[in-house]
């Protein structure tokens, strides 16, 4: 996994997990740079990515906004799939034992 150095990162496609696709997504709505993506919600960004494109994306990538936010906002860098626990419990799609 790459592990930029946050304060210094410049390119989305530098982050952990992000490639020319999800950086791609990430600027069509209006993230074109690591630090904008500091202090926003990965759900809203990803409802926002939905609404944009007039498609429902696959919840795979919320998973890798929250791992670029959480690294920016200076998390360790995480696997994407890291995230997904954490996205099916906020969402409520976590089934009972």
């Amino acid at each position: 996994m790459k592990n930029p150095d946050r304060k210094t990162v410049s390119r989305l496609v530098d982050l952990p997990n992000i490639g020319k696709a999800i950086a791609s997504d990430l600027q069509s709505i209006g993230i074109d740079h690591p630090r904008k993506l500091i202090g926003k919600d990965p759900f809203a960004l990803y409802d926002e990515l939905c609404k944009v494109s007039g498609e429902r994306h696959d919840p795979c990538v919320l998973d890798v906004f929250m791992s670029a936010v959480h690294f920016m906002e200076g998390g360790t860098p995480r696997p994407w799939w890291a995230f997904t626990d954490q996205r099916k419990k906020r969402l409520g799609t976590v089934k009972g034992p």
